[in-house]
């Protein structure tokens, strides 16, 4: 393997993070009962032939690192280096202290500086790193292209690289405090199982579903939506211009609802909200609500 000349003798284990197995693995883990803390043993991958003074430096690094609580997974991130393309090649240990061997899929990793704000993120196959033997560290080099890559230059001491937990878990409902408080327990559940059944997002994606929309005594509108949330990281609404198109595809109701406060739909979840359209900017006649659609105007 042409990977070990980016592990030198001047590198250093840096920052880790460290999650319970489960975050990735949901509930097939293995339980070590006996244990309080897990020794990691260096681990290879069975196509690398490593030569010896190379083992030397791994088991220097390797010896580095502190032991882990039972049942958890984690990255220790060693350095970074830049190569004439503008890639970076980022060197860390993937460690498990499972008590049995693992093998794992597609994960989103960060890198984070030391204000762990979002420098870099990418998704990689972790099928490549082969199979995790137990309370293992494994040595990798993980790339990440220049379109991975939000800054200019490789961040300072203090970075860590870090798993995406948004990216493991299943796309949820958000609920504001305020409907946390007023629905009772049923339509919660009912909302929930509404969002399973949604057409899977786009990692990018934002999209506007229309849920109800009622009619009021006064001439006035009310339309409840589901924004839904794609991206791996929150979305602020400040102003968001709407229009509603009823069956006919005629439009019914336009109007621009400043968010004050900020509505904010965290990553990969839906959170339901309920727009009033008054009076004046409502066109009643005709309207049919069998089937409508809300959407973003310019």
């Amino acid at each position: 393997m042409g990977l070990f000349s980016f592990f030198k003798k001047s590198d250093k284990v840096g920052k880790e993070n460290t999650i319970d197995s489960k975050d990735l693995l949901g509930n097939t883990i293995s339980h070590n009962s006996n244990e309080d803390i897990v020794e990691t043993k260096l681990s290879f991958h069975p196509d690398w032939d490593v030569p010896q003074e190379q083992k030397y430096i791994f088991n220097f690094l390797a010896n580095e690192l502190e032991p882990l609580k039972p049942n958890q997974l984690s990255l220790s991130s060693i350095s970074i280096d830049e190569d004439r393309s503008g890639k970076w090649q980022v060197r860390a240990f993937f460690r498990s202290s499972l008590s049995e061997a693992i093998e794992l899929g597609e994960i989103e990793l960060f890198i984070m500086d030391k204000n762990d704000k979002l420098v870099a993120s990418k998704k990689f196959d972790f099928k490549a790193l082969g199979t995790i033997p137990a309370k293992s560290a494994r040595p990798w080099v993980f790339e990440f292209e220049k379109s991975a890559i939000k800054i200019d230059e490789i961040p300072e001491e203090g970075w860590k690289l870090a798993f995406n937990l948004v990216s493991l878990r299943d796309h949820q409902l958000e609920l504001d405090p305020t409907w946390e408080e007023q629905l009772p327990a049923e339509q919660k559940e009912e909302l929930a199982k509404i969002v399973k059944t949604l057409p899977k997002l786009g990692e990018t994606e934002v999209n506007f579903t229309g849920l109800q929309a009622k009619f009021m005594n006064n001439g006035s509108l009310n339309v409840s939506i589901f924004i839904r949330n794609g991206h791996s990281k929150a979305i602020n609404l400040e102003q968001l211009p709407l229009e509603i198109i009823d069956a006919r595809g005629k439009q019914i109701a336009k109007g621009s609802f400043k968010m004050d406060p900020i509505l904010t739909v965290q990553p990969n979840s839906t959170k339901p909200w309920t727009f009033i359209f008054p009076a004046q900017l409502v066109n009643p006649k005709g309207a049919d609500l069998s089937r409508w659609t809300a959407r973003v105007t310019q």
